[in-house]
């Protein structure tokens, strides 16, 4: 990465770039050094935010290898936004200036696949699963509607719904983006060969979504 992305579609396109590398094998692991490391002691200036799914396969830093200082990384099970998520975004934004933030789902998601089963079945999960599942129902009956039953097609609704919510949900996130300093985009992962695809963005420089 020869300069830091200032702009929401830079972010985007040095995102991409790292993807292609990792979907290829040929990985650089940029801003791994020791240099870095003291570069960024003092202060940090990521250009993206991505907020995604806490599933173990899928690392941020590895599958757009990227490296420390980078990218603010928000996990929770089926990317689910809460109060703790929205402050997160916030501070990106607001604090540290970052210019893009992304959503990030992926097939074979299990909290997903548990809100699909308990909308199927009519039986919630027990304890705080439960919360997760009530939050994912939503994007699921909509997928539904829409005449899609498969997983995939409700883990990218409920992707892009989420991208949606946050704008509708945090007036700092919506001002950033209607002044163009910030863009939201929601971005499926796919597990098996490692891309990222493109699911929603309002913004016609990122390309059909």
């Amino acid at each position: 990465m020869d300069h830091t992305p200032r702009t929401p579609l830079e972010a985007w396109r040095a995102l991409q770039d790292g993807n292609a590398r990792f979907i290829a094998g040929e990985t650089e692991h940029p801003h791994q050094d020791a240099q870095r490391r003291k570069d960024l002691a003092q202060s940090q200036k990521p250009f993206a935010v991505i907020f995604g799914c806490s599933d173990s396969r899928l690392a941020a830093e590895i599958i757009f290898d990227l490296g420390l200082g980078d990218t603010f990384v928000i996990r929770t099970a089926g990317q689910v936004i809460d109060n703790a998520v929205l402050g997160s975004l916030e501070y990106a934004i607001e604090v540290l200036g970052t210019p893009l933030i992304m959503v990030l789902g992926h097939d074979s998601c299990g909290a997903v696949t548990a809100t699909k089963d308990s909308v199927e079945s009519g039986q919630l999960p027990r304890g705080f699963q439960r919360d997760l599942v009530e939050r994912i129902t939503p994007s699921v009956l909509e997928a539904k509607r829409a005449g899609d039953a498969d997983l995939q097609d409700m883990v990218v609704e409920h992707t892009r719904q989420t991208a949606a919510r946050l704008m509708d949900h945090s007036a700092a996130i919506s001002s950033a983006v209607t002044r163009g300093d910030a863009a939201v985009i929601g971005v499926f992962y796919h597990l098996a060969d490692g891309k990222a695809e493109l699911v929603y963005s309002e913004d016609p420089a990122f390309g059909e979504a």
